[in-house]
């Protein structure tokens, strides 16, 4: 219904809110006053019977019933009330019309008739002329702000929906694969029965890659159907975990797996989040309707918010409000070498060249005036490593966010954000990989150590679950599951519009708790180091030396320790020529 249309429902009915498009409402329409013997007027009033109030706005049409000529046409006033001048006597058709009701019966005729001439004769008529009130339904529409208008029932058959899909294409082109004597692909209602009653619940140790980035990538699938239907981040996850229970249980005919349960139902939501956020401000960017280049590449980013967005029409066309965060995005293109891979009893010098590609993206960083942190992921990081190897393509694919958290600060000088981080990091370099999915306590914060000089920082500390091992293991017990704990100290010191230097030190360790192995445990350290310099406007150079180690412990195998470094040059693309920085001083104290 438009505006204008309901407008004209309020003032003419107090409970037309609440009145169903299927309920029939009784208007009488009663001429009141005289009709005149040479020609006058008929008046009187329409009303809603259910609350006997007066209707606005409806049209009255007078027709001559003998003639079928017009004799006349008025609309009601605020009070339901009309009066209609005739020009003489007569049989007359009083037809009562208005947007959002339809004539459900004849109205009868009225007539006006007298011998003697002048005189006046009393016009009366007894029956109701009933309309029906049949507005077009309003579709809702989504608000982001109040919840108005979000669904659950649509992300709930669009995820099984998804699953069924997916199940099909498997079975097409995997339609071989077979695991005990069983194609993994053939499920039915008794197998996700049996796995939801029986399981037996395992761990997952097919393809690194697979399990820890595939799995990931599944779930942001499940998490962006119910967040782009307007859930919030908390309801989305759910969904998110739902989702990925129902594949372990009816999409594959092998036993359902832990650490996929784990990546897809809450990785997913981690990662998923951080999708939706930059489809999002991809959408917001523009000012007014998103074109089609801005549609597609929000689509790429999240399908299922392109889809919604293309199904639903204006149901889902609300963008998501960014409330206009602090960005800092960096794209890097280079060159890496390997100086140099060790492992215990013996180490290597090579020289191994490989192009690389990297992107990170900080959203909401913490000191802009008027914003503020009451969603999880107002404050997220991510970044992605691609190399150009085709066995190991991806080198790291990291995000952490803001799950709940406050505002403080120190002075003029420092603002920052803490609370408790949801984090998934993905990391293979060229002798091991790792992932984890945690949870963290730490601090996001900027401090202004000089007018022109600035030092922001991450730390945290928390618990999680993830799974290490060699790239080149033998076999599918090439890696170890286990709870792990984890370590991050980010910092980058901003020079004003000239360099940048940061340096982010990384430290995992996957214990034997809840593990595949016995009593193993296993120790990574990470750290990145490097320079950029601005050249011109938004373009820069770049170096960057990149240190890993791994040691890991197990009573039945000889302990391993593996190390090795990567030095890269890059150019790179800025999207601000002050690195990021935040500023929210008065131009005095500076």
């Amino acid at each position: 219904m438009g505006g204008k249309r309901k407008e004209a429902m309020r003032r003419a009915s107090k409970t037309s809110k609440a009145i169903p498009a299927v309920l029939l409402v009784a208007v009488v329409i009663a001429v009141s006053n005289w009709a005149f013997a040479q020609g006058g007027s008929i008046s009187g009033s329409v009303k809603d019977l259910s609350s006997n109030q007066g209707i606005q706005g409806v049209t009255i049409t007078v027709k001559d019933a003998s003639a079928s000529a017009l004799g006349g046409t008025t609309t009601t006033d605020a009070s339901g009330n009309y009066s209609v001048d005739i020009s003489s006597l007569g049989d007359y058709t009083l037809l009562a019309s208005k947007p959002g009701y339809d004539n459900v019966s004849a109205p009868e005729v009225i007539e006006l008739s007298d011998t003697t001439p002048n005189r006046t004769v009393s016009i009366y008529m007894s029956q109701k002329a009933w309309l029906k009130y049949r507005p077009k339904a309003p579709r809702p529409v989504l608000s982001w702000e109040t919840g108005v208008g979000k669904s659950y029932l649509i992300p709930a058959l669009e995820i099984p929906g998804f699953i069924l899909a997916l199940n099909g294409f498997d079975r097409l082109v995997y339609g071989n694969d077979v695991y005990e004597g069983k194609k993994v692909y053939s499920t039915n209602l008794s197998t996700f029965w049996d796995h939801v009653v029986h399981g037996p619940w395992e761990f997952d140790e097919g393809a690194f890659e697979v399990s820890q980035l595939a799995h990931v990538y599944s779930g942001t699938i499940y998490y962006g159907f119910a967040r782009s239907a307007g859930l919030n981040f908390w309801e989305s996850s759910a969904y998110t975990f739902v989702g990925s229970f129902l594949w372990e249980t009816a999409g594959e005919t092998m036993p359902p797996s832990v650490n996929d349960q784990v990546v897809s139902g809450i990785a997913g939501s981690f990662f998923g989040e951080v999708l939706f956020r930059m489809a999002s401000l991809l959408l917001e960017g523009g000012g007014g309707e998103p074109g089609f280049w801005r549609e597609l590449g929000a689509a790429v980013l999240s399908p299922p918010t392109g889809f919604n967005r293309l199904v639903f029409g204006d149901r889902f066309k609300a963008v998501f409000p960014s409330h206009d965060p602090a960005l800092f995005q960096r794209l890097r293109l280079g060159a890496s070498v390997n100086t140099h891979l060790s492992n215990r009893g013996g180490s290597s010098t090579i020289n191994r060249t490989e192009a690389t590609a990297d992107y990170s993206m900080s959203y909401g960083l913490p000191g802009k005036p008027n914003y503020s942190y009451t969603r999880p992921f107002d404050y997220f990081h991510f970044e992605v490593t691609a190399v150009s190897s085709p066995k190991n393509p991806i080198e790291n694919f990291i995000t952490r966010g803001l799950l709940l958290g406050k505002k403080y600060e120190a002075g003029n000088a420092y603002r920052g954000v803490w609370g408790l981080y949801g984090s998934y990091d993905y990391i293979s370099p060229p002798s091991f990989r790792l992932w984890i999915t945690a949870a963290s306590l730490g601090t996001t914060a900027q401090w202004w150590l000089a007018p022109a000089v600035a030092l922001q920082g991450t730390a945290l500390g928390g618990i999680g679950y993830g799974a290490v091992g060699t790239v080149a293991g033998i076999g599918q017990h090439d890696y170890h599951y286990g709870a792990a704990g984890q370590g991050l100290l980010a910092l980058r010191l901003i020079l004003d519009d000239v360099a940048m230097l940061d340096a982010t030190g990384y430290q995992y360790y996957i214990s034997d708790l809840g593990s595949t192995e016995t009593r193993g445990r296993e120790t990574i350290d990470r750290l990145n180091v490097g320079l950029t310099v601005r050249i011109y406007g938004h373009h820069g150079l770049g170096i960057q030396y990149t240190a890993s180690s791994r040691n890991a412990n197990y009573p039945d195998r000889a302990n391993s320790r593996q190390t090795e470094g990567t030095f890269s040059l890059v150019y790179t693309l800025l999207s601000d020529t002050r690195f990021g920085v935040v500023e929210w001083r008065d131009v005095g104290s500076r």
